[in-house]
């Protein structure tokens, strides 16, 4: 299976959800809170898609990309799991770095909270992010699907409702 910024992503939230959704167990079609945050991408800087391209390298897809400047752009909702968030966006530039395109930076862009986060990648992001790749592959190699974190984020999660069945 190939690691995707997606997987990078819910790493670092749930490990649970991650191997749910990449054993294709998706519950994020029937999520308020996926669909707002859908919006929110799609609408908060609408004249984006002309100025900026989407690249996809080795199955990473990045939404906005600004070649000119070497920037990748991500939006996202809030800033509740920000540390995901980041690695994220330091995944995507470690996948351009490996495919030749050296000194890229990342803006995370929360346009609810009008915030901005700049990224860069650094020797200590890019010895983490092999750790991430080979714990996410063992990861998603058990059989078994991981644990319940049983925290208050659960509660807005897409999976909340599959986790908690028998509660």
């Amino acid at each position: 299976m190939h690691i995707t910024a997606t997987h990078i992503n819910l790493y670092h939230v749930c490990h649970r959800e991650l191997w749910l959704h990449a054993h294709e167990i998706r519950m994020e079609n029937t999520s308020d809170t996926v669909s707002e945050g859908k919006l929110i991408h799609e609408t908060a800087y609408p004249q984006r898609a002309e100025r900026y391209r989407e690249v996809v390298l080795g199955g990473v897809k990045i939404d906005f990309y600004d070649p000119k400047a070497k920037v990748v752009h991500e939006i996202k909702k809030s800033d509740k799991v920000e540390a995901a968030h980041l690695a994220q966006v330091k995944y995507y530039l470690y996948v351009l770095e490996q495919n030749g395109i050296a000194g890229a930076t990342g803006i995370i862009e929360y346009p609810t909270l009008r915030k901005t986060e700049t990224v860069e990648l650094t020797p200590a992001d890019r010895a983490a992010i092999v750790i991430w790749l080979g714990e996410i592959s063992r990861l998603l190699a058990q059989a078994q699907c991981p644990p319940l974190l049983n925290k208050p984020i659960c509660k807005q999660c897409s999976y909340f409702d599959f986790c908690y069945v028998e509660e």
